[in-house]
C-alpha cells in the first residue's frame, strides 16, 4: 500500500489571497486538516477531520500519528513553513522523507514589501514564544532586521531593542499585514501595546530602501 505523505503547507501572513493555489489544491484535498484554530475555521469548506493545534504540540503529533500513512494529512501554517513554524516538530516526529513542504508568503516578506526593500541579508528574530537569547546591544552592526514581536510578555526585550539601535536604525512597526486593519507606520519609539501579528522592522540609516 503506498504511504501518503504528510503535506505542510504555508497559509500566507493573514488574508486568504495570500493562499497560492498549490497550496489550497492540497488544503481542499486533505482528509485530515491539522492546524492552529483560527486557521482551521479559515477553510469551513474543506470535509476532513481535523485536530487542534494548542499549547500541547505533542498531542497533536500522537493525533497525527493515528493517520500517518493512510490519510492524506494537511498540516497548516501560518505565513512560510520554514519560518518559526509547526513544519520542524513535524518533521522531527516523522522525518524528511515523509513530509512534502509547500512554501508560503511570510509575515516578513509581506513587511519589507510594504516599506518597498527587499530582506535579503537581514537578521529575522522570534520574540513570539520567548525573548532572543541574545543582547540587543550586539544587533547594532546589522543592516536589517526584522523582528516577530506579538508577544506581550517578550515586550521588554523589543524595548530594549529599540533603546539601544535608536541613534543607528530606523524603525517601522507592521501589525496586521494583508487584513483589513493592516497598520504600517515609521515610529520613533514602540508603543505600550502591540497586535498580536507585529512585525518590527530596524533598518539601518544608511541602508537604501
Amino acid at each position: 500500500m503506498e504511504i501518503k505523505p504528510i503535506t505542510i503547507t504555508g497559509c500566507g501572513p493573514g488574508a486568504l489571497e495570500y493562499v497560492t493555489p498549490m497550496a489550497m489544491r492540497a488544503i481542499l484535498q486533505a482528509e485530515v486538516l491539522v492546524g492552529a484554530r483560527r486557521l482551521l475555521e479559515s477553510f469551513p469548506e474543506v470535509e476532513a477531520q481535523r485536530i487542534v493545534v494548542g499549547a500541547d504540540v505533542p498531542q497533536a503529533l500522537d493525533a497525527m500519528a493515528e493517520h500517518f500513512g493512510h490519510r492524506r494529512i494537511v498540516v497548516l501554517v501560518t505565513g512560510d513553513p520554514g519560518l518559526c513554524s509547526l513544519a520542524r516538530p513535524v518533521i522531527q516526529r516523522f522525518g524528511r522523507d515523509a513530509c512534502r513542504v509547500i512554501p508560503g508568503i511570510s509575515s516578513v516578506h509581506a513587511a519589507f514589501a510594504c516599506i518597498g526593500t527587499d530582506w535579503f541579508g537581514a537578521r529575522i528574530l522570534s520574540a513570539h514564544d520567548h525573548a532572543p537569547e541574545i543582547a540587543p546591544a550586539s544587533l547594532i552592526s546589522e543592516n536589517k532586521i526584522a523582528v516577530l514581536a506579538g508577544n506581550p510578555a517578550n515586550a521588554a526585550w523589543v524595548q530594549a531593542l529599540c533603546a539601544a539601535l535608536f541613534a543607528t536604525h530606523d524603525f517601522y512597526l507592521c501589525e496586521n499585514l494583508t487584513l483589513a486593519d493592516e497598520s504600517v507606520r515609521r515610529i520613533d519609539c514602540l508603543p505600550m501595546t502591540l497586535a498580536s501579528r507585529t512585525i518590527l522592522l530596524c533598518i539601518k540609516k544608511e541602508t537604501p530602501l
